[in-house]
């Protein structure tokens, strides 16, 4: 990004600040790094603090139908008050652990449709709060995750949409004021199951939860809940997603769902592949780079 004036305190001659990601991608829980660049204007300023600020773009179902909005969900002060001299160049260092339940928005290198996330920093002058601009910030899964999201694709399920719903799942652990939904369109051998699945991770420093929602063909959906240590990213789980998505169509763990587990079918030697499957099946289309861009000029 480039510098931009901080023109909400002092107008024109203020100072201009520029947000450099040391690590445009990062992971749930990971570490950002960076630094905050200021540069003084024509004359001294008392900076009150500097605030790093992750936003999302999230949906709103109301009575009217949907809405977008570009949705707060955590803070870190980087910057204790300074004084900042007319002219001067200072650079503030940052690392900031990001929340687990953070949403993931790329896989395998590629942008998932409509998700966009960033980092605004916020710079208080005179009792002023000066929003900048975001910053991209692109969120690659954990390895368990991978691991689900490859097994998806092992088993034929091709990628169809994603995106963060305002709300609360309910009887959760979620402490986000949003949860992600990455939807899958239903492989051959699940059409007699559903014609999609739905795949949201509740995600800490010690397991995932993972909540899927089968669009049935008929009856009303069915909502499963399963969960899995870290260390399952070191097995393959497309045996258990299998056995997930066949205890589903018997009919088992409807509603608060049961917990997952297993060693999976063993062919670790094509997960690389299943994930390049299922990023084959996004829709990556100029409506959705709009989506995307418009969140950042907002």
């Amino acid at each position: 990004m480039v510098f931009k004036k901080l023109l909400g305190a002092l107008g024109v001659g203020g100072p201009s600040v520029d947000t450099v990601l040391a690590n445009p991608v990062a992971q749930p829980g990971g570490t950002l790094q960076g630094q905050v660049n200021l540069v003084g204007g024509t004359q001294d300023v008392q900076i009150t603090g500097i605030t790093l600020t992750l936003v999302a773009r999230v949906e709103h179902e109301h009575s009217e139908g949907e809405s977008v909005s570009n949705t707060a969900f955590a803070k870190f002060g980087v910057s204790a008050p300074l004084k900042l001299t007319a002219g001067e160049n200072r650079s503030i260092p940052f690392a900031v652990q990001l929340p687990y339940e953070t949403p993931v928005t790329t896989v395998g290198g590629w942008q998932l449709p409509g998700m966009a996330i960033g980092v605004r920093t916020e710079v208080e002058i005179a009792g002023a709060l000066d929003k900048g601009d975001a910053d991209p910030l692109g969120i690659a899964p954990l390895p368990v995750q991978q691991r689900v999201i490859e097994a998806f694709g092992a088993l034929g399920f091709r990628l169809r949409s994603a995106d963060l719903e305002a709300g609360h799942i309910r009887d959760s652990a979620q402490s986000l004021p949003f949860y992600q939904e990455i939807e899958f369109a239903a492989a051959p051998q699940y059409a007699h199951l559903c014609q999609a699945v739905e795949l949201t991770f509740l995600t800490t420093p010690h397991q995932v939860e993972v909540v899927l929602e089968f669009d049935r063909r008929r009856g009303s959906d069915v909502i499963n809940r399963y969960h899995l240590d870290h260390s399952a990213a070191e097995q393959d789980l497309t045996g258990t997603v299998d056995g997930w998505l066949q205890q589903a169509a018997a009919g088992g763990h409807h509603g608060h769902g049961g917990h997952g587990g297993g060693h999976g079918a063993g062919w670790g030697a094509v997960a690389a592949g299943a994930a390049v499957g299922v990023v084959g099946g996004f829709v990556l289309d100029e409506i959705v780079d709009e989506a995307v861009e418009e969140f950042f000029e907002d």
